[in-house]
Parts: structure tokens; C-alpha cells; sequence
């Protein structure tokens, strides 16, 4: 891989107030709480949902009954969207496959030494290859987080470019663990140098680690995408995962995104949210009634 001086990338060392990002975060959510808190927007939020069950306990059986409750939704409730997709560990990506028959909902997995990412490229790239060729076609991995840390941006663009080659056809969200990054700018940085690699989505979190998701950690991922897109044309895709359960938690990440993205991001094809909950908070809040379809 050619080398980059990353310190001549145009505003690559941008500079935040963490103070100022609250408190426009604060503005924002206050902004779209009434506009956005009504059914139009819950429904778009279940729309955008990777139904997501990511247990060391799960079993073949477990997926084909996850896969089950996805196709049996549209039945139960045809006023509903369905969610985007099921996102599975790669073990359970052949079962999904095989039983997934509602059209439109992607089959995602976490690849690459999820949720550590603390293996040899190689590893992570064959792991990438042969859970596409199981059928997935989003694939969720993970930074490594110790280069970010290090200042190693070189090691992170090129495992995240390795990685896109090795997915093919397959959409890549690249999960930066923003958690763990601690300051804006390098949640900046890792979100530049993921999408430059190739991501297609940049995602928050694992949901492995404390603090996963975050307001803060969105405010800046969506301004990277905002400055990607004026600078390259391209669309990248945002995902906020982990921790989100609550109807009213969904809210505000896609007020974060309203504001700084527009309305051209909230649909399944630029926005997803990461979550094993929140579908049922969500039918939950709209039918005025408790909901445990999932």
C-alpha cells in the first residue's frame, strides 16, 4: 500500500470544542423534539433498524427463529415498514440466508475479529470473504482501535481499504468504537480515514464496550460525512449502534442527522440503526400498547 502523509490531508487535524458540540446538540434535539416525535418518524426509525442478535449463546436454531419473526412481521402488522436488516455473527449467516424471504431486508454480519478487531489482516479479510460468499451482503467490521489510539492512521487505512476489496459486492460499515477514541478529533480522524478507505456506512460501536453510542460521537461522524460528501460527492452512510433502546433515543440520533445531513439521510439506504430493543419499544410507542413481536 502506498504511504499518505495524512498531516497534508485538507483539514485532517480539525479541532472541536466538546463544549460547543453539546450545547448544539442540546439546540438540536430541542429543535426536532415536537417535528419529530410522531409516528411518521417511528416508522421511519423501525425502517431503518439492523435487527441485531450478537450472542456467544446463539445457536443455528436461534437464527432461523430470528429469521422467522422477521418474515412473519409484515403479516402481523402490514401498516408496518420492515426493518432494514438481520445482522448476525458469520456462523449464522448460511441459516439466515436460507430462510430470510422478505425482500428488501439486507443480511449483515460483523466480520473481522469482531468485536476486538485484534487479529492479523489476513485473518480479518478471509473472515470478510467467506462470510459474503455465506451471503451476507453488508458487512460491519471494526477499526483497529490500538493504531487509532497510537496515531498508527496509516495501519487503519489500509486494513479498512484490505478489507473493502475483500468484501466485493458487499456494503462495508466500518465501526470506529467511538467509545474508546474518547476526543472528537479522533473520532474526526477515524471517520476520514474509514471513509477515504472505502466505507460505505461509518457506524459508532460494537455495543460490547461502555460508552457505545453518543450524541457527541454522532454530531461529529455526521459533520466528517457532511465534509466527505462536499469534498468527494460521495454519500456515506450513518449508523449509530449500541445502547440505542428507546424510542426516544432514536429520535434525537436522527435529529442529529436532520440537521447536519438533511432529509436526503433518513432513509435505510444512508441510515441504520444498530439495535436488538428498540423494534419493540418502537411498536411499542406507536400502538399505545406493550409489543414483544421480536
Amino acid at each position: 500500500m502506498a504511504e499518505i502523509n495524512f498531516s497534508q490531508w485538507k483539514d485532517f487535524d480539525k479541532s472541536f470544542s466538546l463544549e460547543e458540540i453539546q450545547k448544539e446538540i442540546k439546540e438540536i434535539v430541542s429543535k426536532y423534539k415536537d417535528v419529530c416525535s410522531n409516528e411518521e418518524y417511528y416508522k421511519l426509525a423501525f425502517s431503518c433498524i439492523d435487527l441485531t442478535t450478537l450472542n456467544s449463546t446463539d445457536t443455528q436454531e436461534k437464527g432461523s427463529s430470528f429469521t422467522k419473526r422477521v418474515n412473519d412481521f409484515s403479516s402481523a402488522y402490514p401498516e408496518f415498514p420492515h426493518v432494514a436488516a438481520i445482522c448476525v455473527y458469520p456462523k449464522l449467516v448460511a441459516t439466515v440466508r436460507k430462510n430470510l424471504e422478505v425482500d428488501g431486508v439486507n443480511l449483515a454480519a460483523v466480520s473481522g475479529c469482531f468485536p476486538s478487531s485484534m487479529t492479523f489482516t489476513e485473518v480479518k479479510c478471509k473472515e470478510t470473504e467467506l462470510t459474503v460468499a455465506a451471503g451476507a451482503n453488508e458487512i460491519d467490521i471494526v477499526i483497529p482501535i490500538g493504531d487509532m489510539l497510537e496515531g498508527n492512521f496509516q495501519s487503519v487505512y489500509d486494513e479498512v481499504k484490505a478489507q473493502k476489496e475483500a468484501c466485493g459486492n458487499a456494503h462495508l460499515k466500518v465501526i470506529l468504537e467511538s467509545g474508546a477514541l474518547y476526543e472528537p478529533e479522533l473520532i474526526w480522524k477515524a471517520s476520514l480515514l474509514s471513509m477515504y478507505a472505502g466505507a460505505d456506512f461509518i457506524k459508532t460501536s460494537t455495543g460490547k464496550m461502555s460508552p457505545a453510542a453518543t450524541l457527541e460521537a454522532a454530531y461529529v461522524m455526521c459533520s466528517a460525512i457532511a465534509y466527505f460528501y462536499k469534498e468527494t460527492g460521495k454519500k456515506i452512510g450513518f449508523k449509530p449502534a449500541g445502547g440505542i433502546s428507546e424510542s426516544h433515543e432514536a429520535i434525537e440520533f436522527m435529529s442529529i442527522v436532520k440537521e447536519i445531513l438533511g432529509d436526503e439521510w433518513l432513509n435505510p439506504v444512508l441510515f441504520r440503526i444498530g439495535a436488538s430493543r428498540l423494534a419493540n419499544n418502537l411498536l411499542t410507542t406507536i400502538m399505545n400498547k406493550e409489543i414483544k413481536f421480536f
